[in-house]
């Protein structure tokens, strides 16, 4: 009896291994996929400036970054005792300009950094729904619960979404040709939109992302389709009933993992995750020899893969 209805896969060929470097830009759902190759110890960096929801936002940091737009004090403000950015998620903020300022820049040079370097580059998309500072008159990536009335909503066309895709990709190919990228669409919905609203802007960005994927050597991941197709129930959800649970995080997860990570890093991977749950026992009697032979065990263990991959911190 067929209970689901699958969405097709295929194994990629630029697969990532523990000698990849991976970058990760965009919505909250790319902090998923993130914390999992974290939890495996891969090498990546996990989006510089925060949680980017929209693709303006992602383009605007590749492209201060890649031109050393560095910045200054005018761009940044104070809001309830709290510095902070419009192009950055409040993950960035600080209770100081120079702090902020610091975290901002710093935030640019991981991200040029790590562009150059990215054997691999994950962006995921969440939203075509921007919101525009009416004194500044510019598209912000995030408004820092600043009042409403400060800011306008657009819902960015097909078109727009395509044009900033083909820039995206032109700036990263501009330092380096070789990176494998890799867009998704987020499964999170937003539903503070509205549902039809949600849909719309679901609608845009595939639509534009299937078009650029049509010119571009680009590839896909259709994160957000195994979560309406396979996962199509509630108990795949948080209790908010719009985010993943952790339940669904792992299935898509293992989804990836079958067509991303080459097969010759599950050993390793496998090695890393006894370390992790070793690491997170706790004994009845740490003075024991039986724990003592666990701890002695483990540190070997840890040494063992540290020896083959000297990066992998514990």
């Amino acid at each position: 009896m067929k209970l689901q209805t699958i969405v097709p896969l295929k194994k990629e060929e630029a697969q990532i291994d523990y000698q990849s470097k991976i970058l990760l830009l965009g919505s909250c759902f790319v902090e998923n996929i993130g914390q999992k190759l974290n939890h495996y110890k891969f090498q990546q960096v996990q989006n510089p400036f925060g949680i980017l929801f929209h693709p303006l936002s992602i383009e605007n940091l590749i492209e201060r970054a890649l031109h050393d737009e560095m910045y200054h004090e005018n761009e940044v403000f104070e809001h309830q005792e709290i510095w902070k950015c419009f192009d950055a998620h409040s993950d960035c903020s600080a209770t100081s300009k120079t702090a902020l300022l610091q975290n901002l820049n710093d935030g640019l040079h991981q991200t040029k950094n790590q562009l150059k370097e990215a054997s691999h580059i994950i962006i995921t998309l969440g939203t075509a729904w921007v919101y525009r500072n009416t004194e500044s008159d510019s598209i912000v990536a995030n408004c820092h619960k600043v009042p409403q009335k400060q800011f306008s909503k657009e819902l960015l066309s097909v078109k727009t979404i395509q044009d900033c895709l083909e820039r995206l990709i032109d700036l990263i190919q501009s330092v380096n040709e070789k990176a494998t990228l890799i867009f998704t669409i987020s499964p999170v919905r937003h539903l503070k939109d509205g549902f039809i609203e949600n849909q719309r802007s679901k609608a845009n960005l595939i639509n534009a992302l299937h078009h650029v994927k049509e010119k571009q050597t680009i590839s896909y991941f259709p994160s957000y389709e195994i979560m309406m197709d396979e996962l199509r129930d509630y108990r795949f959800y948080e209790k908010d009933m719009v985010h993943p649970n952790q339940l669904a995080i792992d299935y898509i997860w293992e989804k990836f993992k079958w067509v991303w990570i080459a097969e010759e890093a599950y050993s390793s991977m496998g090695e890393v995750e006894t370390i992790q749950k070793g690491l997170l026992h706790r004994p009845f009697n740490p003075d024991s020899n039986a724990h003592q032979k666990f701890t002695a065990s483990l540190q070997a263990k840890i040494a063992y893969l540290q020896k083959k991959y000297p990066f992998i911190q514990f």
